[in-house]
């Protein structure tokens, strides 16, 4: 049934990622489904003037998320997924990936801890609303 799987996770609050990540094995060992792990770094959306030291900081983010990144699913995956860190806005960046990698299927958390005053989180809601694929939100 699923071919590519995209699971979405923040590097920065892996609160609730032990689901996430058995809901992404259970769903890709029916067809034995390649894993995709995406991370985006947001963009700061400064002005000009912080443009200028925007690039150090996101070449510094980057890195420090891959390597964050590169451990955790070392771990999670026992080193068999592909791994994938962006930068820009969130759920466009998944978005984008997704139709990049010809994912079938994306897993994303419902939200942070702190906004359970949402039933979905604002960028599991766009995902949701926007992907060509099935999305599947673990809450």
């Amino acid at each position: 049934m699923f071919n590519k799987l995209l699971l979405a996770v923040d590097i920065n609050a892996m609160e609730g990622a032990e689901r996430l990540v058995q809901a992404a094995k259970l769903i890709a060992s029916g067809d034995n489904a390649e894993i995709h792990v995406i991370n985006v770094v947001p963009g700061s959306g400064m002005n000009m003037v912080g443009a200028a030291f925007e690039g150090d900081y996101n070449r510094s983010a980057k890195a420090g998320a891959e390597k964050a990144l590169k451990d955790w699913t070392d771990d999670a995956f026992d080193g068999k997924a592909v791994l994938h860190v962006t930068e820009g806005t969130i759920y466009d960046s998944v978005l984008r990936m997704a139709d990049k990698i010809g994912a079938d299927v994306i897993v994303v958390g419902a939200h942070r801890p702190e906004l359970r005053d949402y039933l979905v989180g604002p960028n599991a809601a766009r995902i949701t609303r926007h992907a060509n694929q099935s999305v599947v939100v673990i809450r």
